[in-house]
This record gives structure tokens, sequence and C-alpha cells, in this order.
């Protein structure tokens, strides 16, 4: 069996962002590493022995994991999308994400979708909220 996971980098946030995620998505942290855990401190940098070395949070059916580095830049051409089974939802959500961050389209009713939206959360991470229109089969 196979399974695909998204791994995003943060510059020194994950553990924030992964508790706001906790908090407003109802998200679930399953590992939470530091540097300071690693076996090797050879190579930790005082400043980075708080930082995460490696993360893994459920979100839905899906599991995220994450790390910081040092110099992590934001996303630039790709999305966590959240499909929601409501439009009160996909609102509520859409609003927790954009708390501190940055609406790139403002969620609303598009042609596939009862509510739609892309934002740029406060940790640099890139969102669309979908809540989607039944499409009719094609044949």
């Amino acid at each position: 069996m196979m399974k695909m996971n998204t791994y995003v980098n943060f510059s020194g946030t994950c553990a924030e962002a992964f508790r706001y995620y906790e908090t407003h998505l109802g998200a679930k942290v399953g590992v939470m590493m530091t540097h300071a855990q690693s076996p090797d401190q050879s190579r930790v940098k005082p400043e980075w022995k708080n930082a995460v070395l490696h993360a893994r949070i459920s979100i839905g059916d899906t599991e995220l994991m994450a790390a910081d580095i040092p110099n992590a830049e934001p996303m630039r051409s790709a999305y966590l999308t959240l499909r929601m089974d409501s439009d009160m939802e996909a609102d509520r959500v859409f609003s927790a994400l954009s708390e501190g961050g940055k609406v790139l389209m403002p969620i609303q009713e598009t042609f596939f979708a009862y509510r739609f939206g892309q934002v740029r959360d406060r940790f640099g991470i890139n969102w669309m909220i979908v809540h989607e229109r039944p499409m009719p089969a094609r044949g």
C-alpha cells in the first residue's frame, strides 16, 4: 500500500502553526520532535534546539508533515485544500486561516462551489477552502 503526504517547511513557527490548526481546524498532532531530541547534537545550533525537526498532524482524513528549517520560503504555487461540508464551516475555517494572513481570493460562491476562497495564513501556508457543488455526471 502507498500513501502520499504533503511535507511543508516553516522558518521557526511549525509548533505554533500546528497548535493553531489544532484549535481552529480540529486537527490532531501525532508527532512533534524538536532538534533537541535529535541523537546527533553536533550540528544543532543552540537557537534551533526548540525548533521542530519533524512533525505530523492529522487534518480530516489526511496527514500533513512539517519541520522548521532555516530560510524556509513561503509556499508559491501549491495550496493545501480543505473540502468542507457546509457554507458555515467553510466561512469559519476561511476566517480562522485569514486571521493575520493574506486573503488571496475572498471566499464566495462560484460556478463550481457554494463557497470557495484562497488564503495564505500567517505561517506562510497557502490554503484553498471549498464547499463544492455537486457536478452532473458526464457521459
